[in-house]
């Protein structure tokens, strides 16, 4: 008799879980089921901003594979069914179908929790008001292009300038919208440390995005008809016809928490190496919901990226349908851009280094993309980290113009094999004027970090 393994959610992880555990193991050995809530699956959320700005034509093309190509496969995929109730003692999860409202209780002998994230969407006067939006799924990005086919006015405000606040602030800006920014921190885009930050936001004043820090936001004003009017701040009033919310995601745990498995700090859920949870040797968890080690700092972090989905999806396939496969861990690499700035990171800011303890040393360097003197050139600002006494590489931040953001995957390959900035300076990278100059900016910045840790001495 066929095992059965029960899927909760139906986009990268859960889907990639499914797939590669069918191709370990044929239906006749293993039944598998997988409930979705959406209309949609197996897609790219990272890419909705570029849709909604018009860079993506259409939905279809941020869609890998479809339902129909799922069932193809022999996977029991069930849409707009949302699992309302995880029964760990009875191995059974309780699913209501969103068409009709009809309940009805399925069993596993395994289980793989794959529920993503939400948007943060934080309890304020008017919040729920038509014409705010988060943008999570493909849904949400579905919704937000309705609410600007039928809104007549052109402004507006985007609540957060993280990875999603600022790409979405760009899609509406291509849109022809006056866009305004709201976000409380010092500089836009906390993933940075502020003088990288800055950088950020001088592109973003540029490029005519008005970018407004320290300003926390208390309420949604709306107007007769209930829509949306304006942003309220403690410090003034911005008007808007539609309200983009991109303060970040939390893990969309409530069900796993409900259910008694255990969560982390972040409210994700932990596993270990092969991604099970802890505690439990036939359920599963990964993508969005999950907290993952982080390899420089030793500590867990949640980090919503479909890279670490799929892989995540990839391992627990494999797990499920009988072999064996682990995720070490990440070093917080993430790539984003506003129009043409390319914006990267990865591994410690300087405030994780302090967090963590560590006693480090920073180097900054100006360079370009390419040879100064090749046409075309352009500004390139690397920002590296090391600690103090060991020179062992801690982190490295990039903004810059093209070709500048992917260099970040150098680093993000020394971090993972620990590296010090010295051995950095002996990389044998590529070198052509068109690409780099003849010292890349990442050496440069490797080069000037190791005079910082001698001169910061033992």
């Amino acid at each position: 008799m066929a095992e059965r393994m029960v899927v909760v959610g139906g986009d990268a992880a859960g889907m990639s879980a499914a797939s590669q555990a069918r191709r370990a193991r044929g239906p006749e050995e293993l039944e598998i089921v997988a409930f979705e809530r959406g209309h949609f699956t197996s897609y790219s959320a990272c890419g909705i901003p570029y849709w909604v700005g018009g860079d993506v034509p259409e939905r279809a093309a941020l869609i890998a594979r479809t339902p129909r190509e799922h069932r193809e496969r022999a996977i029991d995929l069930r849409m707009r069914t949302e699992v309302v109730e995880l029964d760990i003692p009875g191995q059974r999860v309780r699913a209501r179908d969103l068409s009709d409202g009809s309940e009805s209780w399925t069993g596993f002998d395994k289980l793989v929790v794959a529920t993503g994230a939400r948007p943060v969407r934080p309890a304020l006067p008017g919040i729920d008001a038509p014409g705010v939006h988060g943008v999570q799924t493909l849904d949400d990005g579905q919704a937000l292009l309705d609410t600007l086919a039928r809104t007549a006015g052109r402004r507006a405000v985007v609540v957060g300038a993280g990875y999603i606040g600022v790409e979405m602030a760009e899609a509406l800006l291509k849109r022809g919208y006056e866009v305004t920014v709201l976000h409380r921190g010092e500089q836009p885009m906390a993933t940075l440390d502020p003088d990288m930050g800055r950088l950020v936001h001088e592109a973003m004043d540029g490029l005519g995005i008005t970018t407004v820090g320290g300003a926390a936001v208390t309420a949604i004003r709306t107007g007769a008809d209930g829509r949306v009017r304006a942003v309220v701040t403690e410090g003034g009033e911005y008007p808007a016809d539609v309200v983009v919310l991109g303060i970040g995601v939390e893990p969309e745990t409530d069900l796993a928490g409900a259910a008694g498995l255990p969560l982390g700090a972040h409210g994700g859920l932990l596993t270990d190496l092969s991604l099970r949870v802890r505690g439990h040797g036939n359920i599963w968890a990964g993508g969005d919901c999950v907290e993952v080690l982080d390899l420089v700092s030793g500590t867990h972090r949640h980090i919503a990226l479909g890279t670490h989905a799929n892989k995540h999806g990839q391992i627990i396939g494999a797990n499920a349908g009988g072999g064996y496969a682990t995720f070490p861990g990440v070093v917080g690499t993430a790539v984003s851009k506003v129009c043409e700035l390319e914006i990267a990171r990865t591994g410690l800011r300087e405030r994780d280094a302090r967090r963590a303890g560590l006693q480090y040393v920073t180097a900054t360097i100006e360079s370009t993309n390419s040879a100064g003197y090749y046409p075309g050139a352009a500004p390139m600002t690397v920002k590296m980290l090391a600690e103090r006494r060991t020179g062992r590489l801690l982190g490295v931040q990039i903004v810059g113009r093209e070709g500048a953001a992917k260099r970040v995957d150098i680093a993000a390959v020394a971090l993972t094999a620990g590296m010090t900035v010295e051995r950095m300076t002996t990389l044998d990278l590529g070198y052509a004027p068109p690409f780099s100059p003849v010292w890349d900016p990442v050496l440069v910045a490797a080069r000037k970090a190791v005079t910082a840790v001698r001169a910061a001495g033992v």
